[in-house]
């Protein structure tokens, strides 16, 4: 399968993998990504996405490349077109615990599973990095692979936005650190603010720019 991809030389056509693998037979292909990997704050979210294969695909790309309203017109999008959905949220106590690598693999792992619980498994999926999931599913890995993928772009807007909602919610809890605003990642304004109040619950604890201001070692969480 990775000879296949290295054929692929046309940077413009985000369906080209989809393609190579529906003609090798695979009809359900899910494309996986994940949102919240570099956040000081909140759960990472992972999303996958199932295009149908007749779709204009055209529309979907990198969600860093998109506004709000555009994440939301297309998310509005992907349910009009009927394309299947899953998702994974994994806490910051399972990050703190197995590091930001592998939680980001067990929301995606996660949101593969909800896939299949709606009784929507795919036969392949398109992995958003370089490390794949611990699972029995045929499956590849493509580095930007929000950017080469309208699957995986497709789920790393749907990522993105339900991280974005997590992060507005709690910002209602704890808005002495703007999450309304900063969504967690570690702005000037945010660090300031953990510095100043410390580190919130909710709050990335194994995380530079929080560890140092941790002092509940000795206290529960």
């Amino acid at each position: 399968m990775q000879s296949i991809f290295k054929d692929s030389i046309d940077p413009d056509d985000t369906f080209q993998f989809e393609r190579m693998l529906h003609k090798r037979g695979f009809m359900r292909i899910a494309g996986t990504d994940e949102a919240g990997r570099g956040p000081l704050a909140g759960p990472v979210v992972a999303a996958s996405v199932i295009l149908p294969a007749d779709s204009d695909h055209t529309p979907f790309c990198d969600s860093k490349q998109t506004s709000k309203k555009q994440r939301y017109q297309l998310q509005d999008l992907l349910h009009e077109i009927g394309a299947e959905i899953g998702v994974g949220v994994v806490s910051v106590e399972t990050i703190d615990s197995i590091n930001i690598l592998q939680a980001s693999l067990l929301a995606m792992k996660q949101s593969i599973a909800d896939l299949s619980k709606a009784g929507t498994e795919p036969d392949f999926i398109l992995v958003d990095g370089n490390q794949k999931l611990l699972i029995t599913t045929p499956q590849e890995t493509l580095i930007r692979g929000d950017a080469r993928s309208a699957s995986i772009g497709a789920a790393s807007i749907v990522a993105k936005i339900i991280r974005d909602e997590i992060m507005v919610d709690l910002h209602s809890r704890y808005p002495q650190y703007n999450f309304i605003a900063n969504k967690g990642y570690p702005t000037r304004e945010h660090r300031q603010n953990i510095k100043k109040h410390g580190p919130s619950p909710i709050h990335r604890y194994s995380f530079k720019g929080v560890k140092e201001f941790d002092n509940t070692t000795d206290q529960p969480r």
